[in-house]
């Protein structure tokens, strides 16, 4: 990403692509309300609490904000 410039975002455009090669571009969906609960569901599900992360040091969120609440506690 470049510095500076906010239509620029290398995390943002990683995610999407991600969401497409992991989950959209796996499935045939019969219209946009089984897209949207099935993509809603893989972020909530999956992607926020259990995917591992590379920024995270290769932690899931839920893993890292646990062992984050320890240290400061």
């Amino acid at each position: 990403s470049r510095v500076g410039n906010c239509w620029d975002n290398a995390v943002v455009e990683r995610f999407f692509l991600n969401l497409k090669m992991e989950r959209v571009w796996q499935r045939r969906y019969v219209d946009r309300a089984e897209a949207k609960r099935d993509i809603t569901q893989y972020i909530v599900g999956f992607y926020n609490p259990v995917r591992l992360h590379s920024t995270l040091g290769y932690d899931s969120p839920q893993r890292y904000e646990d062992k984050f609440s320890q240290e400061t506690t």
